[in-house]
């Protein structure tokens, strides 16, 4: 066999005797964003929850180009069950569309692990503006913007954002117009919609709920397949627009390669904690959902949501460079 060849055997030997016994170092977890964000507090929290099982987990926060270096840091990283990461809707279904130059492929340069949670995209509109234009509710809303084609606008946090894309396939699959206003960032967004400058906005859940709960803003639908527990009276676009399916998701992935024997010893110790009362309780103040899932079902998740997005991207003409 090729040196090369010998070198990858050896690593997944030692990483297979390894992890079958209790971890001899800490692990590091990977996360592709900033310190204090929902995905950096989730990191922490199930790092905390695993330690009986796994021992020490240390968060590490590596930023930067949409989340592609840190995920690139994954990537590269041994594939011995000790860097492991977060893999999330943009780095690992919106960013390969995105850029044109991307330093890790996401199909095929991660082990998936388990999906972690989901978490509701929802249409929210300014209230004054919508008492103003007599919409109440989402069959108001889609009445209103068919009969006005280019009337309504719609804010996001720039060029291939997650709001800015939901908003493309909206108007494809309910075949309106309304026009996209890019900010710098989620926050300049919100502010704008809260201002009236723009009509509405698609939004995290867990980021628009306390303006929906003031009154500031109404909800008209949710993102997701089915109604969300948090909003069981808001519908969910799909009741309409069969098919329409736009969430936040994340979960743990780690460098391709990283034998199943581990996989399987890591999925099961996440699954565990995900599935504990406590973090069910915690993650319900998010407005997020855990999704426990097995590495298959993961890998599948990863690859149907990366063909989606391929065609959402395309369409909206979005580039990142």
């Amino acid at each position: 066999m090729k040196r090369r060849t010998w070198l990858a055997l050896g690593l997944m030997s030692s990483a297979l005797s390894v992890m079958a016994q209790a971890p001899t170092k800490p692990i590091r977890l990977i996360v592709p964003y900033a310190a204090g964000g929902p995905i950096d507090v989730t990191a922490r929290l199930l790092a905390e929850r695993v330690k009986d099982s796994l021992g020490t987990v240390i968060v590490e926060n590596r930023p930067g180009a949409g989340g592609n270096i840190g995920a690139d840091l994954i990537a590269k990283a041994a594939p011995d069950g000790y860097t492991i990461g977060i893999a999330a809707t943009a780095t690992h279904a919106v960013n390969p569309w995105l850029y044109a130059r991307m330093p890790y492929n996401a199909a095929s340069d991660f082990a998936p692990i388990t999906q972690i949670l989901r978490v509701p995209n929802v249409l929210v509109m300014n209230a004054e503006t919508a008492k103003r234009l007599g919409i109440s509710q989402w069959s108001d809303f889609i009445r209103y913007a068919k009969a006005n084609p280019g009337r309504l606008n719609y804010g996001s946090g720039g060029n291939g954002s997650a709001g800015h894309l939901a908003g493309e396939l909206f108007k494809s699959k309910a075949g309106i117009f309304a026009v996209h206003i890019p900010y710098n960032g989620g926050n300049p967004a919100q502010m704008a919609l809260l201002s009236g400058q723009v009509d509405f906005n698609f939004d995290n859940l867990a980021t628009a709920a306390p303006n929906i709960r003031s009154g500031k803003l109404i909800a008209l639908a949710v993102t997701t397949p089915a109604r969300s527990p948090v909003l069981p009276d808001v519908p969910a676009m799909a009741e309409t627009l069969p098919g329409f399916s736009v969430d936040t998701w994340w979960g743990l992935v780690a460098p391709a390669q990283t034998p199943n024997s581990v996989i399987q010893k890591l999925n099961q110790a996440f699954v565990q904690a995900l599935q504990a009362p406590e973090t069910k309780a915690r993650f319900a103040s998010l407005m997020a959902e855990p999704v426990p899932t097995s590495p298959e079902a993961f890998g599948q998740h990863l690859k149907s949501e990366l063909a989606k997005y391929e065609a959402v991207v395309k369409a909206s003409g979005a580039k990142a460079d």
